[in-house]
């Protein structure tokens, strides 16, 4: 999870400091400073004992400048409204950044999966349902899945929706099972999309791709699956971490074997693991392992100032969101170490999730192959744009990412304010006319 300072503080300074190389005025760009609503609700669930509990639920809708809300909702016990907000926020600036029509949203719910049965799980995600109901809509505001929830959370969520509408939406969740209208290719779309982003930062540095060292912090679903894609393509997971501990193989993890083994039984964790010649290591030492890339794929604010002096990798690859600090940045700049932020390395999700929106609202099922093609081809042009930006004004990735996705945004609210004025003027002189 993000820390419990404000995170949303690190949102306004990164919107300031864009805004000024910008040349922008904070009249400008005011309005993202504040998120467009957001709602609190108690959901009452009734236990498989018969008793009532009553759950605290979020949802946050940041900025539909470029459209509709779109963001995942998360299920843990440690979330609050400040971190929703936040992530909402990363949200519009995520989708600004590929150039998605999509603003930013977020929800969650305050729970601890683990003590909840599946039933009880699926009361509650219906229930949540039923209470933001009012707020989201195929054209108003579109769900995903995100930490603890799945495909399975979107189904009971399009079901309880598409009975308080009394027609099937489809549209208005993405990351559904497959056999409900999901897109083919949006399992591995996040971590397809960290594989590209590594293999152009390799391209731009001159670094071999085939056989570069990389450590994956976290063996969720974004870890596992560019663990795969990167050893499919020829690159080396020296080190791989879960929440048990982490493994580490100096010529290389056995990653197929590894993600079989993960996946062959419910609850399996890498501490359970054995191989002839791996070494066990703590999970917060993987991300000082020396190594060419890594790859923070589990929770935010991982690399802070006190852990970047000891980093080794020269690149790093932004899996989750926000694991880097303002002062864990600050101190890799120092050291020259290059990131691929968050809000572009793992942009793949919500790329494939605008594919399944469309193919939902117009009908259509496409191949995963061409997914793929399209997600390559959105995520490679979005990363050279940010690489250009960066080299105009000799800044990181991380701020080139941020004047672009400020810019467009920026651009967007001027239009509609120039929009708003001529329908204001046509109103006027309209009036004018009939009081004669």
């Amino acid at each position: 999870m993000i820390d419990k300072h404000d995170a949303y503080d690190e949102v306004l300074a990164i919107l300031d400091q864009t805004a000024k190389l910008l040349g922008w005025e904070e009249q400008d760009y005011l309005r993202l400073k504040y998120p467009e609503r957001e709602m609190k609700v108690s959901i009452p669930v009734e236990m498989d004992d018969g008793s009532l509990q009553i759950f605290e639920g979020y949802r946050v809708q940041h900025s539909n400048l470029l459209g509709p809300y779109k963001g995942g909702i998360r299920y843990h016990q440690s979330i609050d409204l400040s971190e929703i907000r936040t992530l909402a926020a990363w949200m519009t600036f995520k989708c600004a950044v590929v150039n998605l029509p999509f603003g930013g949203g977020k929800g969650g719910i305050k729970v601890d999966v683990t003590e909840l049965s599946k039933s009880e799980l699926e009361r509650l995600t219906r229930a949540y349902t039923n209470m933001i109901y009012p707020i989201v809509g195929p054209d108003t505001d579109i769900p995903a899945p995100d930490v603890n929830t799945n495909a399975e959370t979107m189904a009971w969520f399009m079901d309880t929706y598409s009975s308080l509408r009394g027609e099937p939406t489809p549209a208005v969740v993405t990351g559904k099972p497959i056999e409900l209208g999901g897109s083919l290719g949006r399992a591995d779309a996040t971590g397809l999309g960290i594989k590209l982003m590594v293999r152009e930062i390799c391209k731009k540095h001159k670094l071999a791709f085939k056989g570069a060292r990389i450590a994956i912090q976290g063996c969720g679903n974004v870890g596992r699956s560019a663990a795969k894609h990167l050893h499919r393509s020829g690159c080396k997971i020296v080190a791989l971490s879960d929440v048990s501990g982490g493994i580490y193989q100096e010529e290389g993890l056995d990653i197929e074997e590894i993600l079989k083994f993960l996946s062959e039984e419910t609850g399996r964790l890498l501490q359970d693991y054995y191989s002839p010649g791996i070494r066990r290591i703590p999970r917060e030492e993987l991300l000082i392992q020396d190594v060419d890339i890594l790859i923070p794929a589990a929770l935010g604010h991982q690399i802070t100032g006190e852990l970047a002096p000891q980093i080794k990798a020269r690149l790093i690859v932004e899996g989750a969101n926000a694991p880097t600090t303002i002062e864990g940045d600050k101190m890799l700049a120092k050291k020259g170490v290059i990131i691929v932020p968050d809000i572009l390395a793992n942009s793949g999700g919500i790329i494939v999730s605008y594919f399944e929106w469309i193919q939902n609202l117009y009908s259509l099922k496409w191949e995963e192959y061409d997914i793929n093609q399209k997600l390559e081809t959105i995520m490679v042009e979005a990363f050279n744009k940010v690489w250009d930006e960066a080299e105009k004004y000799s800044t990181s990735l991380r701020q080139g990412a941020y004047l672009i996705a400020l810019d467009r945004l920026i651009t967007a609210a001027k239009m509609k304010d120039l929009e708003q004025q001529t329908i204001h003027e046509y109103r006027h002189s309209i009036q004018s006319v009939h009081s004669y």
